[in-house]
């Protein structure tokens, strides 16, 4: 699972499609978990969670 901003979602889906070789889930997160979820690329504030299941 890869937490990420708007800017690098797409590293997110392209590493997740890379590991698993399977497309991704994408989910945006709620407005609670955007207070302490940063993006793991930039650490801004992460919107999108990226998983493969």
């Amino acid at each position: 699972m890869i937490y990420s901003c708007a800017e690098h979602v797409d590293i997110a889906i392209d590493s997740i499609v890379n590991e698993y070789e399977t497309f991704p889930i994408l989910e945006q997160i709620s407005d609670e978990e955007k207070l302490s979820t940063t993006c793991e690329y930039c650490k801004n504030s992460a919107i999108y969670m990226v998983a493969n299941k």
